[in-house]
């Protein structure tokens, strides 16, 4: 591959029939044309091929940016700019990128409300979180996108609806990759890191490769190399992180199966729902787990209970005599056996509980997908998130018996 050239000689498009939202292996993809080993170069996008802020200052929506006060973020910038060439249709040089991304997307501020309803506690609090983020930022964004108004024969409110800020907003939150851009007055102190990059839309993401990707200040091009060796004609895929099933669909929109980070989590209210009312200290031991940080990210995976969740579940356990002993707990000492066997009876219950609400919800997602045609892709979405989290609670209440075993 030249150097700076973009070229994509090692790999090639497989054609695939699928959902052009699809970003977990089941879409679009590429497919390597050789063998590929760790660290080689697989793709080269040069700068000139990259949609960043520089890019929408340079056109024609440049000169009312510089002007707008206060200065609108990069996001908008960004964002405005999609919709305006969208707009523009057959007039604009970016037509064949903007035909390629999705019509629509399936993000949760996307998902109807009732779809999101189906979600997991946790994720249905982020996804409506994620609503009014959105919806704040189109209010907010009205004037300036009045000022725009001497650019097009219509009116903008018919250009620039919420709608079309969504896929906008969408399209950036799901595609964009990290570049960070010198800072410039014209723009808000938020951080402009963005870089919208045509071609890379077609890598899936699988969280069993790794991979590494940034700009290139040398070449000026933003490369991707392999961290794990691929074979002939097989699928070349990116790992955008880490990232539980939660993350994935609440950012990307797309659920990636047997994903070794998913897990399962547990809030506060059902934390405590198995344990004694009368526990005149319980409000104290909240109060310690929230000053410790172990309030928060307990959760079930697939190798059974958090460390993090049984440690909140040993100091929630403590008997009034053994309440002193809240700092040897959360430091992993060993209380007694009597109470070690009582926290893995809580985790089971709460492991219960999940189970029993999971399969119920599987029952009505079934229910309404059978009722509610037009909502088939939505709910296949969050049955696959459900079916993935029952799996890992199945997984979880086998390794919590062994451990229970141990203490009969």
């Amino acid at each position: 591959m030249k150097k700076g050239g973009g070229r994509t000689s090692r790999i090639r498009r497989r054609k695939r029939f699928g959902k052009a939202e699809s970003r977990g292996g089941t879409g679009r993809g590429l497919m390597s044309k050789t063998s590929l080993q760790e660290g080689q170069l697989v793709i080269a996008l040069p700068e000139s091929c990259l949609l960043t802020t520089d890019t929408v200052l340079r056109s024609y929506l440049g000169p009312y940016i510089a002007k707008w006060q206060p200065p609108p973020s990069p996001l908008l910038a960004l964002c405005t700019f999609l919709v305006s060439e969208k707009h523009a249709g057959d007039q604009s040089p970016w037509k064949p990128y903007l035909e390629v991304l999705p019509k629509t997307y399936t993000c949760p501020v996307c998902l109807e409300p009732e779809v999101v309803n189906l979600l997991p506690g946790p994720l249905k609090s982020k996804a409506r979180e994620q609503r009014t983020r959105v919806w704040e930022f189109f209010s907010s964004s009205r004037d300036f996108f009045s000022s725009l108004q001497p650019l097009f024969p219509e009116a903008v409110e018919s250009i620039f609806s919420y709608s079309a800020l969504l896929w906008a907003w969408c399209t950036v939150n799901t595609r964009a990759v990290y570049m960070k851009q010198r800072p410039r007055q014209c723009f808000s102190t938020e951080p402009d890191t963005c870089a919208l990059a045509p071609y890379l839309d077609l890598l899936n993401h699988s969280p069993a490769v790794q991979v590494k990707a940034a700009f290139n200040e040398e070449s000026r091009c933003y490369e991707i190399r392999t961290g794990t060796s691929c074979r002939k004609h097989e699928e070349v895929f990116i790992c955008y992180g880490p990232h539980g099933s939660h993350r994935l669909l609440l950012e990307y929109g797309f659920v990636s199966p047997r994903n070794p980070h998913a897990c399962v989590y547990v809030p506060k209210d059902i934390l405590v729902k198995y344990l004694p009312s009368t526990d005149k200290q319980m409000n104290k031991k909240i109060s310690i787990l929230k000053d410790h940080d172990f309030i928060e990210n307990l959760t079930f995976g697939w190798d059974g209970p958090s460390w993090r969740l049984l440690t909140a579940l040993k100091l929630l356990c403590l008997g009034a005599e053994d309440f002193t002993c809240w700092k040897k707990v959360l430091l992993g000492e060993v209380i007694s056996d009597a109470h070690e066997k009582t926290s893995l009876d809580i985790a089971q219950k709460i492991c219960h509980y999940f189970i029993e609400e999971t399969n119920a919800m599987l029952q009505k997602i079934s229910h309404m997908k059978d009722e509610d045609v037009a909502l088939i892709n939505q709910l296949t979405l969050v049955e696959t998130l459900r079916t993935e989290e029952l799996k890992i609670l199945q997984a979880s209440t086998e390794i919590l018996a062994g451990l229970q075993t141990a203490f009969m």
